[in-house]
């Protein structure tokens, strides 16, 4: 079973430093895929109410604690708040559905997903007749004071963001109490986050990196988008430590001190994920890596880019 280092954060809790990603797991796969994972070694579930499988990561959890595979305490578990929920009274709600989903008393850690507030409701992506999304005006500093307050209740135990480009995390810092320990981000070699990650670093702010493998199976890929996995120059150094393209990718993520959740459900892949810590590369690779950038941004979330909030749309990084 696999040993996993950890990152301690600006609270002084530690992390693990690789994690199982549930973005896109199915309902009927993701059970097994985190049984699979805690069985191989796992101990960090990243999680969102957005992805609509919490239920049955929960029931993996909870299966998992009853034979005595682990305790709770040996879990990282993560969620996040919708845009829905960003009214601050909804926000210890949104939470408590996710804490009944997972079966569990606490979050390890609960982001902000996205800056972008929809209209409040049960709709989860609000729409008009024309099929624009309908948003709210919340700002999302004051979604942030109401996530301090369920901290502060040891709903979550730490609390952070996600998407959240310089300018909206210098705001949380000029109004929180509470610092954020990370800004999860999609960050690969094609979208290297150099800039956003220096800038968190300088403000004790971790990065946790997700699509780190590219997404290929995101729903809107095109045939001929460029494939991460593919790059011949990524399977140059694949070729040189003897490792998968994956194993690369996610092992230089780590060398960079960030997080790194790639989601599957093939055990085959989870084992095979895990798998990088008996090797490193060298600075000059990962300084190579690094040259791949060519802000191949995946995960735009075009449909909200008129949002007064959109991390992506007028701000540098």
């Amino acid at each position: 079973m696999v040993k996993l280092p950890g990152v301690v954060l600006n609270n002084g809790l530690q992390i693990p430093i690789f994690g199982l990603g549930t973005w896109k797991s199915q309902p009927g796969q993701v059970t097994q895929a985190v049984k699979d994972a805690i069985d191989i070694g796992y101990r960090h579930i990243d999680c969102a109410f957005i992805y609509g499988n919490e239920n049955e990561v929960g029931e993996a959890i909870s299966a998992k604690i009853e034979e005595g595979k682990v305790k709770r305490e040996d879990l990282w578990i993560t969620s996040k708040l919708w845009n829905t929920f960003h009214r601050p009274d909804l926000v210890e709600g949104a939470l408590r559905k996710s804490l009944k989903n997972l079966r569990v008393d606490y979050l390890d850690l609960y982001l902000i997903h996205w800056p972008m507030a929809y209209k409040e409701g049960n709709d989860l992506v609000p729409k008009d007749s024309a099929g624009n999304v309908i948003f709210s005006d919340v700002d999302y500093v004051d979604t942030w004071k109401s996530l301090e307050k369920v901290h502060m209740k040891g709903l979550a135990k730490s609390i952070g963001v996600s998407n959240f480009n310089k300018r909206q995390i210098d705001r949380i810092l000029e109004n929180a109490t509470v610092l954020p320990v990370t800004n999860q981000v999609e960050c690969h070699p094609y979208l290297a986050q150099k800039k956003l990650g220096d800038y968190c670093k300088s403000k004790n702010i971790v990065i946790t990196a997700y699509s780190p493998l590219g997404s290929p199976d995101r729903p809107w890929a095109k045939p001929d988008d460029p494939k991460l996995m593919d790059d011949p120059k990524l399977k140059s150094i694949a070729e040189k430590y003897k490792k998968s393209s994956p194993q690369i990718l996610l092992r230089y993520q780590v060398e960079r001190g960030h997080i790194v959740i790639p989601k599957s459900v093939s055990k085959q892949r989870i084992i095979e994920n895990i798998d990088i810590f008996d090797f490193k590369l060298t600075p000059e690779d990962v300084a190579y890596i690094n040259s791949f950038d060519c802000n191949g941004r995946i995960c735009p979330y075009d449909e909200a880019k008129t949002h007064k909030d959109h991390p992506f749309v007028n701000d540098e990084y």
